[in-house]
């Protein structure tokens, strides 16, 4: 006489479809929402830097100062090259003036006081283009020292005393601090539900102190994903945050959100199916189970949220699902709401 049919217990779960918290978080770093590279905008020797990193500066305080001794030799030669032009121009003027006079006697010719009148226009022109050099040598002059735009906090230097830096290279790295964003690379994955124009609301928290925490808002996603990482750069704007989040801060996002109903079940309730996600489902009538192939919306950290394959009722089995073959009578040991 052939031995009864294996009845297997199992734990199972009802499939049920409900709004979830979206679990999704990220890590990330805080950083100025506005951060200006300066550097002078002549090129020299830089003498002296006045700021370290963290210093705070106000507008117009003195960051760092180029040797000016060539552009004051440039200024002396332009005040040179402006009375040198005043004099040619005086000259001018006075050779106009008597060829003027000796025309109108019939003692020159009208040949000699036109020349008379190019060489003053001349020396006028030299004298403009003169002037033009001279403000470029005091505007010059004055670039060899480099100071803040606006009030803010040094979050950077890239250069030291003694070094030859170029017109436009950076100096030091200036950042309002009054507005902060928490930055983070998140995966091309968290978009695929996402609306055009949406901006959810996130939960930072400090890395080391999960206790300080400040509300944000998405300000700003990528449009082009990191060549290397392949992932998006996200720019969350903080409300009020906390001294503690300084720049640089390593700091946690969670979506502040709410799934529309979808069915969700843990992750041991997952069975491979030739590469496929399947699970096992316990039909009542008979007291077998079939597997059945579902299609998965995404993986989370304890659960996979369910997109197909599965309808309101339905009584998955979550425990022993490597054991279970096509058929096979089970016998249930709980059963629960997802």
């Amino acid at each position: 006489m052939p031995p009864p049919p294996e009845i297997r217990p199992v734990r199972t779960i009802v499939a049920e479809a409900k709004p979830i918290e979206d679990d999704r978080q990220a890590v990330g770093e805080i950083r100025p929402r506005q951060e200006s590279d300066i550097g002078f905008q002549v090129g020299g020797k830089l003498v002296s830097r006045a700021v370290d990193i963290g210093v705070s500066v106000k507008r117009g305080d003195l960051l760092a100062r180029l040797d000016e001794q060539d552009f004051q030799n440039r200024l002396r030669s332009a005040q040179s090259d402006v009375a040198s032009a005043e004099a040619v121009l005086v000259e001018a003027q006075a050779t106009e003036g008597r060829q003027d006079e000796l025309l109108g006697k019939g003692v020159t010719t009208r040949a000699n006081y036109d020349s008379a009148i190019k060489n003053r226009r001349s020396a006028e022109a030299k004298l403009e283009a003169s002037r033009a050099a001279l403000d470029l040598a005091k505007d010059q002059l004055a670039y060899t020292e480099l100071k803040a735009d606006f009030d803010g906090i040094i979050t950077a230097v890239a250069a030291e005393p003694g070094q030859v830096v170029a017109a436009g290279q950076t100096v030091v790295k200036l950042a309002k601090p009054e507005q902060v964003d928490a930055v983070f690379n998140v995966a091309e994955a968290a978009f695929r539900d996402r609306q055009p124009n949406e901006k959810p609301a996130v939960l930072v928290t400090l890395l080391c102190s999960p206790s300080i925490y400040a509300d944000g808002v998405v300000r700003e996603v990528s449009p082009v994903a990191d060549p290397v990482t392949r992932t998006y750069q996200v720019k969350v704007s903080l409300e009020n945050p906390p001294p503690a989040m300084r720049f640089g801060a390593g700091v946690l996002g969670r979506l502040k959100a709410s799934t529309a109903p979808v069915i969700s079940l843990p992750g041991s309730a997952l069975f491979d199916q030739g590469g496929k996600p399947a699970v096992w489902v316990f039909d009542s009538a008979t007291s077998t189970v079939k597997l059945r192939p579902i299609e998965v919306a995404r993986f989370e950290t304890d659960r996979v949220v369910v997109s197909g394959g599965l309808k309101q009722g339905d009584v998955v089995v979550t425990a022993g699902v490597n054991r279970l073959r096509e058929g096979q009578a089970v016998r249930l040991l709980e059963q629960a709401g997802s």
